[in-house]
């Protein structure tokens, strides 16, 4: 089996000066990862610029599919409930902050929320 691809942005600044920002959601995801680092060596993790098209991620989920974080699963992964699926590429997809930690929480064994 091969690896899942985590998305994630990059910090940015706006084109008038404003920032710098980061996107909240991938700071949720870089939160699990520092509670739970030994799954950084278990998964791609790719960062991508703010701008789009974001050229990585629409070679993998399609121009429709660019948001961030995105989890894309490996190809012979069992489908969690709560994936999507690109309809231009055909693959699977979680595009939820909590869902992708829940998803590499249960799957590499890493810290889960408490309940």
């Amino acid at each position: 089996m091969g690896k899942h691809t985590l998305f994630m942005l990059n910090p940015w600044t706006e084109a008038n000066g404003q920032g710098p920002y980061y996107c909240p959601d991938c700071g949720v995801v870089e939160g699990f990862l520092a509670y739970s680092p030994e799954i950084r060596q278990k998964i791609e993790i790719i960062s991508v610029n703010f701008l789009r098209p974001r050229n990585e991620i629409v070679s993998q989920l399609g121009l429709e599919n660019q948001d961030c974080p995105v989890l894309v699963l490996d190809d012979e992964a069992t489908t969690p409930e709560g994936a999507r699926q690109s309809m231009s590429t055909g693959k699977k997809f979680i595009n939820d902050a909590i869902e992708i930690c829940n998803f590499l929480g249960e799957n590499y064994n890493g810290v889960k929320p408490h309940p």
